[in-house]
């Protein structure tokens, strides 16, 4: 599931697994299946403007209660910490479609929110994640939602709330297809996430 590993040298030694045993390995990427994200990158794909840089906003908010803290989510040892435990799809996704990152800046980090700055080699991120009820947008609480997902591009909003519910199945059937993603598909989520937690040690 994810994140497939901590650090980047975990995914040499699982190749080194594969080699060795002539099995595959296979994580689950499910927002590269959403049709949102899916179109977004034909979409980007397709611009012909060498020098196109988009802006992106990215955040995140998915409350949770104190259990969070006192489970293995909360031990930065076995969960990676915040940015890594529910940032790190939504890293893998602006990597996949935007390019990896050049530069990976950490403004904020506390146990439960984090935000920070990533350059990719298409896209300016600035990014928040949070687990903090009292992070929401008004209006969202005044609908009593706990889940916000926002992400904007050039100002303008990206609609992928909905379409959740079955991208587990889909990465399921394309695993035993043979079409599943593998270990080198996670790396640059994986780099960022790692290199976050070095930032604030």
């Amino acid at each position: 599931e994810k994140p497939l590993v901590l650090n980047p040298w975990n995914l040499d030694a699982l190749s080194e697994i594969e080699r060795e045993t002539g099995k595959k390995v296979f994580t689950i990427l499910q927002l590269r299946h959403h049709p949102v994200i899916m179109q977004l990158k034909k979409e980007v794909s397709q611009n012909t403007d060498p020098d196109k840089r988009y802006h992106i906003q990215l955040e995140y908010i998915t409350s949770r209660g104190s259990w969070y803290h006192h489970s293995w989510k909360g031990n930065t040892e076995k969960s990676g910490g915040i940015a890594t435990n529910i940032g790190v799809h939504f890293f893998d996704m602006l990597t996949w479609i935007f390019g990896p990152a050049t530069t990976n800046a950490v403004t904020q980090y506390e146990n439960d929110r984090a935000a920070g700055h990533l350059t990719l080699a298409k896209a300016d991120v600035d990014w928040f994640l949070s687990i903090n009820a009292e992070t929401l947008p008004n209006e969202v609480k005044q609908q009593s939602k706990r889940t916000y997902r926002s992400l904007t591009i050039e100002g303008k909003e990206i609609e992928f709330s909905d379409g959740f519910t079955d991208l587990h199945t889909v990465s399921y059937q394309n695993i035993l297809n043979g079409t599943g993603f593998g270990l080198e598909d996670a790396r640059a989520s994986v780099q960022i996430v790692h290199e976050i937690r070095q930032q604030i040690h």
